[in-house]
């Protein structure tokens, strides 16, 4: 049986496999600040009318629905702490100010089927 860390980076994966066929390119995974994460950055080039934005991206891993939709996970709490390290980020590498957004993106693996990727993009604002 695979352990929580090791379906949280298949997770992580398979979401950034998705986003990137979907157009997206992975900027930075695993970002760090104090005790909170962002699990992947990406830059969306069609958004913002073709300019751009970064995407910080909350994925949520679950290989069975026993304890409620993946996306229920990331509640107000989370949210507040995602916008935190986000700041830190923007901060850090000196991008203040640039057209930003939250996605959340769910991946549910279940019995060696292919995963299920459910995008929710502007899942939430900070």
């Amino acid at each position: 049986m695979a352990s929580s860390r090791q379906i949280g980076d298949k997770g992580e994966t398979a979401a950034a496999d998705f986003l990137e066929a979907e157009g997206y390119r992975v900027m930075d995974r695993n970002y760090h600040f104090e005790h909170h994460e962002l699990d992947l950055v990406c830059f969306d080039p069609a958004a913002n009318e073709g300019r751009g934005e970064l995407v910080f991206v909350e994925v949520k891993t679950r290989s069975s629905l026993g304890f409620g939709a993946p996306e229920e996970a990331v509640d107000a709490e989370k949210q507040q702490n995602l916008a935190e390290v986000a700041r830190a980020y923007l901060y850090e590498r000196h991008l203040e100010g640039a057209p930003a957004r939250f996605d959340v993106v769910t991946v549910l693996l279940q019995n060696n089927k292919p995963p299920e990727i459910a995008h929710h993009p502007n899942a939430f604002l900070p």
